[in-house]
């Protein structure tokens, strides 16, 4: 099929474009590059620089392009700039991709996949997290993609728009070649930030928590590869044919991994030290968030390549050596 990769030269959406590519299917990014990295791309894909809430430019693109499905993979998000600046974020991740739905209903493009959170949970009740488990965002960045989650199922009864919305937990890793990886800016995920320490381009590493009610201490959460996540977008289209279907994914390994296990694993991969500096709590950080992801196993096939976290780091750290200075090395 004809893909169009909103936000496709970012972190996530940039690893889906080559496993449409491996799969068979025709990837077209959308991206105004804002955070995206144009070596995050292979020379042969095409590319519309744009914004995503520009209709008429969208428009264009799902005309021409012959656009069969669009994922969505352009929103902003970190949490504590969405505290502290949520204009931005409701403007970008609810009203943009608003637009984007707009335009895509005009063009009678009508399947949809969206790249949602495990934050729209809040702190939940009971772990681990199933999809039926009550949303209560906790934050600007929950809420906004929550919302757009509310828009999916009005259009979905509306106008028969067909859907699937995978909620993320960690995301982490790089391509199992070393290709493509992590490269933010700023960057605050663990496992860059462990390893930028462990190869000297930071003196330490800030651990925010030391005394959760957990086995080490230190907050618990659910990393999952890039890749994986990937592949569980691709092998949703096939449910997707009927119009106004409704499906909703959780997509994590399932397994928890503590703040410490994760700077073990780092220093174990990369065999070097990571020094670090234990602070207080952030203002809400749920002591533990993992997944319940068997209803993807069970209906999507979806089979976790990278089950653990040394398996995980190993990815990442192929990825940092061969590109220092990230995607400036190209």
């Amino acid at each position: 099929m004809n893909v169009l990769v909103v936000g496709g030269a970012g972190y996530i959406g940039s690893h889906c474009v080559r496993q449409l590519t491996a799969a068979g299917h025709r990837p077209v990014v959308l991206d105004n590059f804002v955070y995206g990295h144009r070596g995050a791309l292979a020379p042969q894909v095409t590319v519309h620089e744009a914004d995503l809430g520009d209709e008429a430019a969208v428009g264009r693109i799902l005309r021409d392009e012959k656009i069969d499905v669009v994922m969505h993979f352009a929103a902003y998000c970190y949490v504590g700039e969405s505290v502290t600046d949520p204009l931005k974020y409701y403007f970008n991740n609810s009203v943009a991709t608003l637009h984007l739905l707009r335009a895509m209903l005009v063009a009678g493009v009508k399947k949809f996949v969206f790249s949602s959170t495990c934050a729209t949970f809040g702190t939940p009740a009971t772990l681990p997290i199933h999809e039926n488990l009550p949303q209560a965002p906790i934050n600007p960045y929950g809420q906004t993609k929550l919302d757009v989650e509310h828009a999916l199922k009005a259009l979905a009864v509306a106008h028969g728009l067909s859907f699937a919305v995978f909620r993320y937990f960690n995301a982490a890793g790089a391509s199992e070649d070393g290709v493509i990886g992590e490269d933010h800016s700023p960057e605050t995920h663990l496992i860059p930030l462990a390893i930028d320490v462990a190869t000297g381009k930071r003196p330490h590493l800030q651990l925010f928590g030391t005394d959760y009610p957990t086995p080490d201490g230190t907050c618990l959460r659910d990393y999952v590869h890039v890749d994986d996540l990937s592949r569980a977008h691709i092998a949703v289209f096939d449910r997707l044919g009927a119009p106004g279907t409704q499906l909703f994914y959780n997509l994590g390994t399932g397994t928890p991994t503590s703040n410490r296990e994760v700077i073990r694993a780092v220093e174990k991969i990369t065999g070097k030290p990571v020094k670090v500096i234990e602070g207080p709590r952030r203002a809400g950080d749920p002591a533990a968030l993992y997944a319940d992801s068997s209803k993807a196993i069970r209906e999507l096939g979806w089979k976790v390549k990278f089950p653990n976290i040394e398996s995980i780091v190993a990815t990442a750290w192929k990825w940092h050596q061969s590109h220092p200075k990230g995607y400036a090395d190209r």
